[in-house]
């Protein structure tokens, strides 16, 4: 399912595009709804997440006119939690609301059920040979063998089974999974690749995270 994504916060944008992306949803970003508008005019998207506090027009403003356009599966997000600001979000043409500050599990599945409620598909779990990661239980398995993985090494496992074969440079990992560059000297992604190996290699299984020598990594066999 596609989502866009309609904040001003630059760290709320990249948080929840690393989540949701994680949970299996296809993200895109807008940092106001002017910029919202413009991308909807040329792309389809089958959810929307729209701040209330934006910028020039407002959220609920922008609920209005998604809603003019037909568009469906909005859900608005707030800092202000009061029974009139969520009516006044609902009667704006939002399906779902929730305040801020809010835990990114309840988001993902509250969109899930959104998708549910418009007849979007299911979302497919993410395979690559043995590998399997579900976006709805947030469950890896290598074969049979259930993986215990943190939240950060959930979402790089995610970039490569969505990447499967590709060659990936270090740089476009980092930007994918931690959203900045940590720099030539950081060792950070070597060391949850570490992790990750160890946990998906832990039964005996060939390795299937390669090392691509003087440029990144890849999910694929030797």
């Amino acid at each position: 399912m596609r989502v866009l994504v309609i904040d001003d916060q630059e760290a709320i944008r990249s948080l929840l595009a690393r989540a949701l992306s994680a949970s299996g949803f296809d993200v895109a970003l807008a940092a106001s709804a002017e910029e919202a508008l413009e991308r909807v005019e040329g792309e389809d998207f089958d959810l929307y997440v729209v701040d209330q506090m934006l910028p020039g027009m407002s959220g609920l403003a922008l609920v209005k006119e998604l809603r003019r356009r037909g568009r469906r599966g909005i859900l608005m997000l707030t800092a202000k939690d009061a029974v009139a600001d969520r009516v006044l979000g609902l009667e704006a043409g939002a399906d779902d609301y929730l305040g801020k500050p809010f835990a990114i599990e309840e988001l993902s599945a509250r969109l899930h059920a959104l998708g549910r409620r418009h007849g979007e598909e299911a979302v497919e779990p993410l395979v690559y040979e043995d590998l399997v990661f579900d976006p709805l239980t947030l469950e890896a398995r290598r074969g049979e063998r259930l993986l215990e993985l943190s939240p950060t090494e959930r979402n790089l496992l995610t970039y490569f089974l969505r990447h499967p074969r590709q060659a990936l440079s270090r740089a476009q990992i980092l930007e994918a999974v931690w959203s900045y560059d940590f720099g030539g000297e950081d060792n950070v992604l070597e060391v949850y690749i570490g992790y990750l190996r160890r946990k998906t290699e832990q039964g005996g299984e060939a390795r299937l995270i390669q090392t691509v020598r003087g440029y990144g990594y890849a999910l694929r066999r030797a």
